[in-house]
């Protein structure tokens, strides 16, 4: 397939920076705490499926101020939300935002009011393994797909021989498996025979070892880091070109890239969150802070995910062959 147009993305950051605010010397409040906005030891939990960006984030904020330590918990979603209303972290990193109730429950018990820190957007990417070429899919079939509906190939590919599909899932309890539920399906159940594996690098080996499976992951998992421009994915496994029409073609499907995400021609957007329940606005709220100010939004943007602050350009480019 020969494409003329090339799509660049450049980014303008206009964010203020944050002011980080030092101490004289390490208090000990009263919950035993003794961080800092720029110093201490912290643990926080994020989605499973974020540690990609959340660990090139966390490496940079500790580069920068070399007196903090972040310590990561990744789990599911679920897990991640019942701690911050159990007050075992301060900060969670998820992908979707706080609930009134869920403001209101934490206000109660903490007299904080909850910071939410919108930080960026990724997709929900599906891939295949490398010898699949039906790569591209309507958002119809992946309904009928994950609903039970369409359980073969040649029920979404006419005449094909690939047998049966198999999906698989990073956690039954996880941001990925609940943004489907709520913004794919709408509620609806999921099949009968969709698979759970522990993580998203578990979903991707599963993907590249079984020819007739298909992945569900986010897109941040899927850049390849020796590209600096963002513009390939892992050469391991095809990521699905995604089509809103009846019938999809390469020329109406899209992949996950920073430039469908942010034009809409990519359906399955969703987005990033830092929640912070922290009274003494030290380290945790330091963090989520940092990662939505413009050192922490270029990082993301470098990432090949779409920054929530910035100024953001396309640029079409003809290319004579």
């Amino acid at each position: 397939m020969k494409r003329t147009s090339y799509i660049f993305l450049g980014i303008g950051l206009t964010v203020l920076s944050m002011a980080f605010f030092s101490s004289c010397g390490e208090k000990k409040a009263k919950d035993g705490r003794t961080d800092t906005p720029t110093s201490g030891t912290i643990e926080f939990v994020a989605d499973e499926s974020l540690s990609p960006i959340i660990d090139e984030e966390r490496s940079q904020f500790e580069y920068e101020f070399p007196k903090a330590k972040l310590k990561p918990k990744y789990t599911d979603e679920v897990t991640g939300l019942q701690m911050i209303k159990d007050f075992k972290t301060a900060l969670l990193f998820t992908t979707r935002n706080l609930k009134d109730s869920e403001i209101a429950y934490l206000k109660s018990k903490s007299n904080v009011i909850p910071s939410v820190f919108p930080i960026g957007y990724d997709g929900l990417a599906f891939i295949v393994n490398k010898q699949n070429n039906d790569t591209c899919i309507t958002v119809k079939d992946i309904k009928r797909i994950l609903t039970g509906k369409a359980t073969k190939w040649s029920d979404i590919v006419k005449g094909s021989k690939r047998g049966d599909i198999e999906v698989i899932f990073d956690n039954t309890r996880s941001a990925t498996t609940n943004y489907v539920v709520d913004s794919v399906l709408h509620g609806a159940k999921m099949g009968a025979k969709i698979m759970a594996a522990k993580t998203s690098k578990e979903v991707i080996d599963y993907v590249d070892q079984n020819p007739g499976s298909i992945g569900v992951i986010g897109s941040n998992w899927l850049n390849d880091r020796r590209d600096s421009t963002n513009t390939t994915f892992k050469k391991n496994i095809h990521v699905m070109r995604v089509s809103i029409k009846d019938v999809a073609t390469p020329y109406n499907s899209w992949q996950p890239y920073q430039a469908y995400l942010l034009d809409g021609r990519y359906p399955f957007v969703r987005t990033l969150y830092a929640i912070v329940v922290d009274p003494h606005k030290a380290l945790p709220w330091s963090f989520a802070n940092y990662i939505s100010g413009p050192r922490g939004q270029l990082i993301l943007f470098k990432t090949g995910l779409l920054p929530y602050r910035g100024d953001i350009t396309i640029k079409t480019v003809n290319v004579k062959r």
